[in-house]
C-alpha cells in the first residue's frame, strides 16, 4: 500500500476503524400503526403510573400465536416515546467518541492525557450505540409494520427515509472536504450505500464516514418483507428460545472470525486516530484529506471488517430486535424493571476490555441491549414514563438520524477553518467539541424539519402530523 510520506504508520485497526462507530438511528419514520380494522394509531398509553411500581403486568397487545404484525381484537399499538428519546443518548455516545478521534486537535491528540482518556472511551463506546440502533431498528420496524402493506410501498418508505438526509450530508462533506469527484471509488459506492460490502477503507470510509452502517440498514429493510413469514411462524411460547439461539449464533460467528479469519487476536483496545507529524493541528482530519482520497488501496483487517462492517454479519441484531418486539407484543416480556438489564449492559460493556477485538464491538452487547429495549417498551405500555419520554427528548431522538450523519461534515468544517494550523490542549478540544455539538444539532434540526419531514409527508403516504399530536416514534 502506498502512503503519503507525511502520514505516520497507523495501528493495525486505526482511526479508519474508529469511523465505524457511527450509529445510525434509521427507524425514525416507521409507518403509522394500524389495527386489524385499519384504524390509525394516534394515541399513547397512560401518561403516568405508580412511581413505586417495580414489576408491572403488561397485557399482550396481540393474541398468542405469532400474528404479531397487527393488534388483535381491535386494540391499537401504543407509541413508544421512551425508545425515541433513548436514541439521542446512543447518538450522543457516538458523537463523543467521534469528537475525540476525528477532531485533530494537536498537540492534545499526541499527549499522554489523550491516551488515558481514549483508554476509557475506546471504540466500543460508539459500537454500543451501533448495536442499540440495529436492535431498535428491528424492534420498531416489526412493531409498526402495517399488515398487508404492499412490499413496494414498504421499500419506498425506507428509501425515502434513508436517502434524502444521506445525500444532503454527503453533499455537505464533498463541499467542505473538497472531494475529487473524478475518483468515483471515493464517493460513488458511498452514495449508493454499497461501500460497506467492500473490505477496503478507501470505499468504506471514503466519503462521509458515519454512513457505513446505512449499508447494513438497507440490507435489513430489503430482507424484512422476505423473512417476515418465517418470523411469524415461530410460536409465541418459543420466542425466547429463538432469541437465545440467535444470540448463540452471533457468538459462534464471531468465534469463527477470531479462530479462522486473519486479523488481530489480542484483547488490547488497538484503536487510535491516525496522526501526522508536527505539533500544529492539520487543516483536515485524515479521512477528509486529499492524501486519503488519493490512496489506491487502504486495506482493513479481515476479521474486523467481517465482524463489524459487513452487512450480513449485522443482520442477526436486527432480527433479535424483531423477536424482541414480538415478545413484548405477545406478552412474553412483562418486566418493567429497568435496573437489571441496564446493569447487565454495563457488565457486558466492561467485559469488552478483556475479550478479543472480534467480540468487543457487538457480540457481548446484543442480548442486554435487546433486554433494555424490551423493558423500555414494556414501561411505555404500562404508562411508566421517565425522562426519555419527555417531548423534548422525543424531539432530540427524532433528529438523531440527521445528527449522526451531519456530525462528521461539521467536524471537517470546524477543523478546516478554526482548528487547522493552530495548537490547543484539552480545553481547546472541549471547546471545539461543544461548538460542533451545537452546530451539528442545529443542522440536524434543519434537516429533519426541512428535508425529512416534508419528503416523508408528501411522498411516503404519510399525513402531516396534527399540531397537538402526542409524541410519537415517527417523525
Amino acid at each position: 500500500m502506498t502512503r503519503p510520506p507525511e502520514i505516520l504508520p497507523a495501528p493495525v485497526v486505526s482511526g479508519a476503524a474508529a469511523a465505524a462507530v457511527d450509529a445510525v438511528p434509521m427507524v425514525t419514520d416507521a409507518p403509522p400503526v394500524v389495527t386489524g380494522a385499519g384504524a390509525v394509531v394516534t394515541d399513547v398509553g397512560p401518561e403516568t403510573a405508580g412511581a413505586g411500581t417495580a414489576v408491572a403486568e403488561v397485557r399482550p397487545v396481540v393474541a398468542d400465536g405469532g400474528a404479531g404484525a397487527s393488534a388483535g381484537g381491535g386494540e391499537r399499538r401504543p407509541e413508544l416515546p421512551s425508545l425515541t428519546g433513548a436514541r439521542w443518548w446512543a447518538a450522543f455516545a457516538v458523537f463523543v467518541l467521534h469528537a475525540l478521534v476525528f477532531l485533530p486537535v494537536y498537540p492534545f491528540q499526541k499527549s499522554e492525557l489523550f491516551r488515558h482518556i481514549h483508554q476509557w472511551m475506546p471504540m466500543q463506546l460508539g459500537a454500543a450505540g451501533v448495536t442499540f440502533f440495529f436492535v431498535l431498528s428491528g424492534f420498531i420496524i416489526y412493531w409498526s409494520f402495517r399488515p398487508g402493506m404492499p412490499v413496494p410501498l414498504f421499500y419506498r418508505r425506507r428509501v425515502l427515509k434513508i436517502y434524502p438526509t444521506h445525500l444532503v450530508a454527503a453533499a455537505a462533506f464533498v463541499l467542505v472536504a473538497g472531494v475529487p469527484l473524478h475518483r468515483l471509488v471515493v464517493w460513488l459506492p458511498n452514495v449508493l450505500l454499497v461501500h460497506a460490502w467492500v473490505p477496503k477503507w478507501s470505499t468504506v470510509g471514503g466519503l462521509n464516514v458515519p454512513s457505513w452502517s446505512l449499508a447494513s440498514e438497507m440490507l435489513f429493510y430489503l430482507s424484512f418483507p422476505l423473512l417476515l413469514p418465517v418470523v411469524r411462524r415461530i410460536p409465541t411460547r418459543r420466542l425466547l428460545l429463538a432469541a437465545v439461539l440467535l444470540v448463540v449464533a452471533v457468538l459462534a460467528l464471531h468465534a469463527a472470525f477470531y479462530l479462522w479469519v486473519p486479523g488481530p487476536k489480542g484483547i488490547a483496545n488497538a484503536f487510535a486516530p491516525r496522526l501526522v507529524p508536527g505539533d500544529s493541528s492539520p487543516h483536515f482530519e485524515l479521512h477528509a484529506s486529499q492524501a486519503w482520497f488519493a490512496q489506491p488501496d487502504i486495506p482493513v483487517a479481515q476479521s474486523y471488517w467481517l465482524g463489524y462492517t459487513f452487512p450480513p454479519a449485522r443482520l442477526p441484531e436486527f432480527y433479535l430486535g424483531v423477536l424482541t418486539a414480538r415478545m413484548v407484543l405477545e406478552g412474553r416480556w412483562r418486566s418493567t424493571r429497568l435496573a437489571p438489564p441496564l446493569l447487565a449492559l454495563v457488565v457486558a460493556y466492561a467485559a469488552t476490555w478483556v475479550v478479543p477485538i472480534d467480540f468487543k464491538m457487538s457480540a457481548l452487547l446484543i442480548a442486554p441491549t435487546a433486554a433494555v429495549v424490551a423493558t423500555m417498551a414494556a414501561r411505555d405500555l404500562q404508562g411508566i414514563r421517565g425522562w426519555n419520554a419527555h417531548p423534548r427528548m422525543v424531539w432530540f431522538g427524532n433528529i438523531s438520524y440527521a445528527f449522526y450523519l451531519i456530525q462528521f461534515p461539521v467536524m471537517v468544517l470546524v477543523t478546516r477553518f478554526l482548528i487547522g494550523g493552530r495548537q490547543f490542549g484539552i480545553l481547546g478540544w472541549a471547546g471545539f467539541a461543544l461548538l460542533v455539538l451545537v452546530l451539528a444539532t442545529a443542522a440536524a434540526a434543519a434537516l429533519y424539519h426541512w428535508v425529512d419531514l416534508p419528503i416523508m409527508n408528501r411522498f411516503a403516504g404519510r399525513s402531516a402530523p396534527r399540531a397537538k399530536a402526542p409524541p410519537t416514534m415517527t417523525p
